[in-house]
């Protein structure tokens, strides 16, 4: 095995978290041989994601294989069939869906996992026809800012080397938008500024393009499921006052697979109150980050996150 330390990504950040968790899906379909894991380690002030594979690694083929295998996938049906947003009646999502359904295979279900991941025919309420989606939905056309032509324009816009200095390099924020309001630097909220920050010219919205791409292949990890009434989305807690606002993810020191992270990310304990930290350890988990979710106007985005554990470090 050969691992690559990967020292854009921080894994107290949820876009560093989701990037990271998006290229080892991406890998892991593209690799089907080489049993690609990942894992994470303290270093550059930060938890940073470290990728394993059998086979040499290198911070271009990487980055070569993720685009190639996400090629035209702003053409995919995951990214096209519900139009630019998740504001859908629950009849037009059943028919994704169940269209979606039909078309999987034990080799090819990504379409059907992208809509697990988006939402459920379930309403929002008894006599309005829009679903419930995903907690991790972010806009819904609000400002001109649409989350599912958001994904399909990243798809178009990111190269591969977009996705190599994402994981690879120091994040410089140097890209322009779209975003899709994962980072804590999208939560610029209009109060006590001198402009609109959406449409700042003094200080205009910039982000990482290639970690945004990648976060978005990290979704069908995190599904929703419908329980009682209501849509919930894997990650987030749901007791409480904060229901479906605030999300919680481990950071794990043992290299894992992606069918062993999707177990990880849906268990009890991650979301449990209080976290019970000789279990998490118990279970390789080093650290639990948790970041609550903001709404401005129609707008959401993501606070910093804070460490749940203290920074302890995990011996097994």
């Amino acid at each position: 095995m050969t691992s690559l330390v990967a020292r854009g990504p921080d894994g107290g950040n949820l876009l560093g978290f989701l990037s990271a968790l998006g290229a080892l899906a991406v890998l892991d379909d593209a690799w089907t041989e080489r049993r690609v894991r990942l894992s994470w380690t303290f270093a550059a002030v930060g938890w940073r994601p470290v990728l394993e594979a059998e086979g040499d690694l290198s911070e271009a083929d990487i980055a070569q294989t993720i685009l190639d295998a996400c090629g035209g996938a702003a053409r995919r049906p995951e990214f096209t069939e519900l139009g630019d947003d998740l504001s859908v009646t629950h009849s037009a999502f059943r028919d994704v869906a169940a269209r979606a359904a039909n078309a999987a295979t034990p080799d090819e279900r990504r379409w059907a996992d992208f809509i697990a991941a988006f939402g459920c025919e379930l309403p929002k309420k008894e006599k309005e026809a829009t679903i419930q989606d995903t907690a991790l939905r972010t806009m819904s056309g609000a400002g001109h800012q649409h989350f599912l032509r958001s994904m399909r324009e990243l798809a178009n816009l990111a190269t591969a080397d977009d996705v190599r200095r994402a994981l690879f390099e120091p994040w410089r924020y140097g890209d322009e938008r779209p975003t899709m309001r994962w980072d804590p630097v999208d939560d610029r909220r209009y109060a006590l500024r001198a402009d609109d920050p959406a449409k700042s010219k003094s200080a205009p919205i910039r982000t990482v393009r290639g970690a945004n791409r990648l976060a978005i292949e990290a979704l069908p990890l995190l599904p929703t499921m419908p329980r009682c009434r209501r849509v919930e989305t894997t990650g987030f807690q749901y007791g409480g006052s904060s229901v479906g606002r605030t999300i919680r993810w481990p950071i794990w020191e043992v290299p894992s697979s992606r069918a062993t992270l999707v177990s990880l990310l849906a268990s009890r304990d991650i979301v449990a109150d209080p976290p019970d930290r000789d279990r998490l350890h118990a279970i390789g988990v080093a650290e639990v980050f948790a970041s609550t979710r903001v709404t401005t106007g129609k707008i959401r985005s993501f606070t910093p996150a804070k460490a749940l554990l203290g920074g302890t470090r995990c011996t097994l």
